[in-house]
């Protein structure tokens, strides 16, 4: 049953847990992250939330926008490079730091063709390996790109000319010199014809620089990954993940630099049993004693998902 579990979810610099800050998750408080490539504010959305801290709201205006009303979640960010990045060397998505393999559900693979197919044609990945991973090149799989000026390192908080409502629902395009950027490259207005057209040549890739103090806002969204539910709902295709994940699991996603193996940010959403505090600790532990302290060594994986959720 889902309402046994809630979620957590985490951000920071580096894939080091003790780096990681609390996300309020539909709070319109973004949360700000410096790493050694760039200056970050991420903002993470969830559609009937349930999780910590306990006081979250359960939704967003952000859902009320024509575009995201089908949503189930999103993850937008602005961020300022440090130094510039090549277009083909920036990449988005999932990946662990251990196997997986045997958590798995019947029906990924078929699940992963529709995604392939339906959502992301630039996905690639191996989830068998001994650190599975699933990355997109950010500018075919980022859902909205939006450029603007040059700020330098430390200033981003600027906003756009795309911004919509209390919370913010980044629109594609650009502003004050940005797109100026889009236009000198012959980069497609529209978001899905930008994804489409960054998918058609290596060399569309290369032309493109993340440039170093130049202000980005994205976002990254869609209506078929459920938290509420802990499903995947893919036209014509549904999977239930909840019975196959457990104590060392969480979805992790990374903006990073593929070539270096630098982290510009990464966002964590873990599974919890409904016994936790809003740092995270069993109501039922020891007080004062974190159920994740380091001293404890490895994380405890006694916490399984009931049989039932196999359902």
């Amino acid at each position: 049953m889902a309402d046994k579990y809630l979620l957590r979810v985490t951000a920071g610099p580096s894939y080091d847990p003790s780096s990681h800050q609390v996300v309020a998750v539909n709070s319109g408080t973004p949360t700000s992250i410096q790493s050694p490539l760039c200056s970050a504010d991420v903002s993470v959305r969830i559609q009937n939330y349930r999780g910590l801290p306990r006081c979250s709201p359960s939704t967003s205006s952000y859902f009320s926008h024509p575009p995201h009303t089908h949503d189930q979640y999103s993850i937008g960010f602005s961020f300022v490079p440090h130094r510039s990045i090549n277009g083909k060397s920036l990449v988005f998505g999932n990946d662990f730091d251990h196997p997986i393999r045997d958590r798995i559900p019947p029906g990924f693979n078929a699940a992963f063709k529709i995604v392939k197919w339906a959502i992301d044609p630039g996905l690639e990945g191996d989830v068998y390996a001994e650190k599975p991973y699933l990355y997109g090149n950010a500018l075919s799989s980022i859902n909205v790109l939006n450029v603007g000026p040059k700020v330098g390192k430390e200033n981003i908080q600027y906003q756009s000319a795309g911004s919509q409502g209390d919370e913010e629902a980044i629109v594609e395009g650009g502003f004050e010199g940005g797109q100026e950027v889009r236009e000198e490259l012959h980069i497609p207005d529209t978001a899905a014809a930008r994804q489409k057209w960054f998918l058609g040549g290596r060399d569309r890739l290369e032309n493109w620089q993340w440039e170093e103090g130049r202000l980005y806002k994205a976002d990254f969204f869609n209506p078929y990954l459920d938290f509420n539910q802990f499903a995947l709902e893919l036209p014509g295709f549904s999977l239930k993940v909840l019975g196959y994940l457990g104590g060392e699991d969480y979805l992790r996603y990374v903006l990073k630099d593929i070539d270096t193996g630098e982290v510009l940010f990464v966002v964590v959403f873990t599974l919890l049993p409904n016994d936790q505090d809003d740092d995270g600790n069993s109501k039922t532990s020891q007080p004062g004693k974190s159920n994740t302290d380091p001293a404890d060594g490895p994380p405890d994986k006694s916490f399984e998902p009931m049989a039932e959720d196999l359902d």
